[in-house]
């Protein structure tokens, strides 16, 4: 049986699928819209250690966090107390 990874990004999740797609869709961003590298990454790694993040999804609101983190406007969905 294969394990599913639930604190971690798409890929990781074992959700190749929905991975391609986002990649798909963070490749589309025009680039004055798009995070760059340092801080796309930056912020992955930070929703990598937060307690909101279940297979690649953000529980406080439902995002994919590797799609939301690649728009350099957004920000964190934990209102309140974002984390980036």
């Amino acid at each position: 049986m294969e394990h599913i990874c639930k604190k971690c990004l798409l890929l990781e999740a074992g959700n190749r699928g929905a991975h391609e797609k986002i990649r798909e869709l963070i490749d589309d961003i025009d680039d004055d819209l798009r995070a760059n590298d340092l801080l796309y990454n930056k912020r992955i790694s930070i929703c990598q250690n937060c307690e909101s993040l279940i297979s690649g999804m953000c529980l406080k609101c439902g995002c994919y966090v590797e799609l939301r983190a690649a728009y350099k406007n957004k920000s964190c969905p934990n209102y309140g107390s974002e984390k980036w």
